[in-house]
Order: C-alpha cells, then sequence, then structure tokens
C-alpha cells in the first residue's frame, strides 16, 4: 500500500447522540482499539478499528457501558 494511503477518513456515528464523525484511521495497523470522545456530545466511544485483506478499515462503535 502506497505511504499516502495509509491514513484514511472513515465517518462514524456516536453511539450516544448519533452525530456523525470524521476519524482517521492508520491502515498500517491491522488491529486497533482506543478511546476517542465524541466531539459533539464528549462522552467516551470505544473504537474498535480493522483493515481488511484489501486495506479497507473497518471501524465499530460502541459506548464504554456495552
Amino acid at each position: 500500500m502506497p505511504a499516502n494511503d495509509l491514513l484514511r477518513s472513515v465517518v462514524v456515528h456516536c453511539p450516544y447522540c448519533g452525530e456523525p464523525l470524521d476519524i482517521d484511521v492508520d491502515c498500517s495497523v491491522d488491529a486497533q482499539n482506543y478511546i476517542e470522545d465524541c466531539q459533539v456530545c464528549c462522552r467516551p466511544i470505544v473504537m474498535d478499528v480493522g483493515v481488511d485483506v484489501d486495506g479497507d478499515p473497518n471501524v465499530v462503535t460502541r459506548s464504554e457501558d456495552e
């Protein structure tokens, strides 16, 4: 994968307020799990990020108590 394709923008939705959020995914890492605060309601969102064999990112969001 070319270096300029390693960072991809993905739109996800906050599990609390439902607002769309634009996040950047580092596709050089196969799997990540981290917490990022919603830019709208400031609640913590658990991000489960994976990259498939074609290099496409997949992001699953959930609330902290799920």
